[in-house]
């Protein structure tokens, strides 16, 4: 389970088994939401709205940095 970032009480990570369209994972405490990189939309969601709007800002800020990770990591296996 790579883990691409720990900001501010959150872990952004996706699985080594993962499926497009590329997305990834968030938790924050028990809140758990899953966010597709390019377009924004959260496919999953149990996170507080608080909580889902702030996740939703930092993925926004590194989602191209997310995207070539996932990228590197899956285009190598």
């Amino acid at each position: 389970m790579p883990t691409l970032l720990d900001k501010d009480g959150f872990k952004f990570f996706f699985y080594a088994n993962e499926h497009l369209p590329r997305h990834v994972h968030v938790i924050k405490a028990e809140g758990y939401a899953k966010i597709e990189l390019f377009s924004l939309q959260v496919t999953e969601n149990f996170m507080k709205p608080a909580d889902l709007k702030k996740a939703l800002a930092i993925a926004e800020q590194y989602r191209f940095e997310f995207g070539r990770k996932w990228d590197e990591y899956f285009n190598k296996r």
